[in-house]
């Protein structure tokens, strides 16, 4: 099945597949508790569509807490370069907790309106923590606390306007405040907060990477410079 022209829907076991243009980097979904997981396919279609494939994973009841480890099936079962783990509400908890685990296989999490509970700290992994400024749902206090899991790359967004339902297409949930922004608006702003975020730490991770390739230090940069120069010397000589 189509959605936007360059992404492709398919069925997998666990859920959905939408494969867009991109090759080298994918994000594993994790659905909001008690919400039918299609209804996030309007945000990962434009995901998709930006070059970033996605698996939205059906839960088993329709609550991530009972699926928290097929991230590892899917993983397992598909190439990407950039691994990414996303999940809203408490499938966002969810994501985190498995990500928590799996540090050294995942690139980043993105979670919406959501929180860890574990620790996330590493050198290689990022965390994007995005939500509304009308959300009467999340726990303010929690997300606080969970700042003392993170990373040292780590971003919080607050989207003004945004509420908790809007990330997905599943209408008014009981306890949210009311939007102030479209929900198209809200999924454009998440979208771009996202690759925004992926695309700096794979810049951050390049320059790591040639900086540590040869770091060596000046007196030795020296040496080098002189041993070359004496072999240009000799080289002249026999000419």
């Amino acid at each position: 099945m189509l959605t936007k022209d360059s992404v492709l829907v398919t069925e997998m076991p666990d859920g959905l597949y939408l494969d867009g243009p991109g090759d080298e980097t994918a994000l594993i979904f994790y659905p909001g508790a008690k919400v039918e997981y299609t209804a996030y396919l309007p945000l990962l279609s434009e995901l998709a569509d930006q070059g970033i494939d996605c698996f939205l994973v059906k839960m088993p009841c329709n609550l991530a807490i009972f699926g928290q480890n097929k991230a590892k099936k899917i993983m397992d079962s598909y190439e990407y370069d950039h691994w990414y783990l996303s999940g809203h509400s408490l499938g966002g908890a969810m994501a985190a907790s498995y990500s928590s685990g799996h540090l050294e296989s995942l690139n980043g999490l993105v979670l919406l309106a959501a929180y860890p509970t574990k620790n996330l700290k590493s050198d290689s992994f990022s965390v994007l923590s995005l939500y509304g400024s009308e959300d009467g749902v999340l726990n303010m206090e929690k997300v606080e606390e969970g700042n003392s899991y993170m990373p040292t790359d780590y971003a919080e967004i607050c989207i003004e306007g945004g509420n908790h339902a809007q990330f997905g297409n599943y209408g008014e949930q009981k306890g949210d405040h009311a939007a102030k922004i479209s929900r198209e608006e809200q999924q454009a702003q998440t979208v771009e907060a996202i690759l925004n975020t992926m695309e700096a730490h794979k810049n951050q991770k390049q320059e790591e990477a040639m900086m540590a390739y040869e770091q060596i230090s000046p007196q030795e940069a020296k040496e080098r410079m002189e041993k070359e120069a004496d072999v240009i010397i000799l080289d002249v000589r026999s000419w």
